[in-house]
């Protein structure tokens, strides 16, 4: 018998689908500022699969700035029709769920946990989250996370769509900074994407829902993300 019919073709296969899916989820997630350590990178040691560390914020770190538009903007003004639209809307208020929802997706993806992540995305974006996920789990990878803080959430962007019938939909674009240590390892635990190294990260995430006083139960979804 031949050596080539001793290569293990499925794992290449799914390594490979893995690898390019962590890459298009590492634009989604967000995108590396500053250099890699590769001294960090070869004192790395083995971690469990798909851990998530994330401390308590420290009394010393400082809280997340928030950022919105003043009422004068195109956005504020935009802002201004939501609150009106749907009762009880506070842009600030949207911004700390916002804050809140950006933590539990990065820990869930890297988890693993698609029925978290079922209750925080869309349709769309949840496909293309289990798809990684299932790509990852397949090749035998491991993803390490940790959320070491987040820095500031600004709202850039905001619309609202009032159809003549129907029920009117809201979305708002959130730019997200913040410090995370991610780093995908295949299955011998070496590192494929990321670096041990705090990295800053800046995304932005673009949040839907139904809005409306005869919505009951509608929430904000994560339904789009890029890396700014």
């Amino acid at each position: 018998m031949s050596a080539l019919s001793h290569i293990p073709y499925d794992i290449i296969v799914f390594a490979l689908i893995s690898l390019v899916l962590a890459w298009r989820l590492r634009h989604i997630l967000g995108r590396r500022v500053g250099v890699e350590s590769m001294a960090a990178l070869q004192q790395r040691t083995p971690q469990p699969v798909a851990t998530v560390a994330q401390e308590p914020l420290a009394a010393t770190e400082p809280e997340a700035k928030l950022d919105v538009p003043s009422p004068g903007t195109r956005v504020g003004q935009i802002l201004a029709q939501i609150s009106t639209v749907q009762p009880g809307f506070q842009p600030e208020g949207f911004l700390r769920n916002a804050r809140t929802a950006f933590r539990d997706i990065v820990t869930a993806f890297a988890l693993g946990e698609r029925d978290k992540l079922r209750a925080l995305l869309t349709d769309s974006a949840y496909n293309s989250f289990v798809a990684a996920i299932d790509a990852r789990e397949a090749a035998h990878e491991e993803q390490r996370t940790e959320i070491v803080g987040i820095n500031s959430l600004s709202i850039v962007d905001a619309m609202l769509n009032q159809p003549a019938a129907g029920v009117p939909q809201a979305a708002i674009e959130v730019q997200i900074v913040s410090r995370q240590i991610s780093i995908l390892n295949d299955i011998e635990s070496q590192p494929l994407v990321g670096t041990e190294s705090v990295t800053e990260f800046s995304d932005l995430w673009r949040f839907e829902s139904l809005v409306g006083s005869n919505v009951p139960g509608a929430k904000w979804r994560l339904a789009a993300a890029r890396a700014a």
